[in-house]
């Protein structure tokens, strides 16, 4: 099993990270550096050190807005959009599992009851309206 690239041409619209890839222990990043949003898992045993440290200020420019989802309990049936609006891909996402949405567009259907997601995204928030479009 492994991460599953839902791509357009050379343009990454999203990844699926299985459960079973997000928390094989140690340290995995699934994210390119160019990417808005970087995610990572970490899964240590314990004892391990992990050094102290503080983030440098950094100018940074972000154009699309970029989401994770962390599917904590439940399923849920990821839909995938391109930047014409067409659907190009579908996945069920289940517990442990990440969807790392980069570009075009998305929409969900819980597939079960009880479904916890938690959803991260790159700010700041500017507004419902500013910041999105319905297809």
């Amino acid at each position: 099993m492994s991460v599953i690239e839902i791509k357009e041409n050379d343009v990454v619209l999203a990844k699926h990270v299985p459960a079973a890839v997000a928390w094989a222990g140690g340290l995995n990043f699934f994210s390119a550096d160019e990417e808005y949003v970087q995610v990572g898992t970490w899964g240590y045993d314990s004892g391990k050190e992990l050094l102290a440290h503080s983030h440098n200020e950094v100018s940074r420019e972000v154009l699309w807005t970029q989401e994770v989802l962390y599917i904590r309990k439940g399923k849920i049936l990821a839909e995938i959009y391109n930047a014409k609006d067409e659907k190009v891909a579908e996945f069920e996402a289940t517990e442990g599992d990440l969807v790392i949405l980069l570009h075009g567009g998305h929409g969900y259907h819980i597939l079960e009851d009880g479904t916890q997601v938690l959803e991260v995204k790159n700010g700041p928030y500017v507004g419902a309206n500013a910041d999105r479009r319905r297809l």
